[in-house]
């Protein structure tokens, strides 16, 4: 079954940086369109980024660009997202996504 599983958040000062990771099984990670998502307290679900099956087309919510970099390596089958310059607006759960199916996130705390 497919399985996505997210890791690399915690708790960082304003400025800093995260690279989030997600390590895709179940399926054939190369053939799929990945996306990640946020989730802020009491704030419904927004798309932070999105990357074609080689990479060749991103896409990212405004709020992001600049600052974040979605990126994957098919051949380890991990999707990866880059977040520097972090603010405490980006304090969320992150949500690895493929088409119907979600990892179980991971929690980004951006705090002094």
């Amino acid at each position: 079954q497919v399985q996505l599983v997210e890791s690399g958040g915690g708790l960082v000062q304003p400025g800093g940086s995260l690279r989030l990771s997600c390590a895709a099984s179940g399926f054939s990670f190369s053939m799929y369109v990945m996306r990640w998502y946020r989730q802020a307290p009491g704030k419904e679900r927004e798309l932070v980024a999105s990357i074609s099956t080689t990479g060749t087309y991103i896409n990212y919510a405004d709020s992001v660009k600049g600052r974040f970099t979605i990126s994957r390596d098919n051949g380890k089958n991990t999707l990866y997202l880059q977040m520097n310059s972090l603010t405490p607006e980006d304090t969320a759960v992150y949500y690895c996504n493929k088409a119907d199916s979600w990892g179980q996130g991971t929690q980004v705390t951006v705090s002094s």
